[in-house]
């Protein structure tokens, strides 16, 4: 945690110190871009059921490797 303290601790100064606009807004991008996949994701129902199935799936062993699947992709495809 303390890393991250110290990290984030230079990147405001530098942050202060610039005059370069377009680095600051590509910063402010990057920021944007991020905080939108660490926001928090809502689940219907509906995905809920599905993700406890799944959970169950896995529980008790009802899982097929990737290339189980494959196999059975390619006698589909015939």
């Amino acid at each position: 945690m303390a890393d991250l303290e110290i990290l984030r601790s230079r990147l405001v100064e530098k942050i202060f110190s610039t005059k370069n606009s377009s680095l600051l807004e590509a910063i402010d991008k990057i920021f944007s871009s991020t905080e939108k996949e660490e926001s928090e994701i809502e689940l219907s129902e509906s995905h809920l059921k599905i993700l406890k199935i799944a959970e169950e799936d896995i529980k008790y062993g009802r899982v097929m490797t990737e290339d189980e699947l494959d196999k059975l992709d390619e006698e589909w495809m015939k």
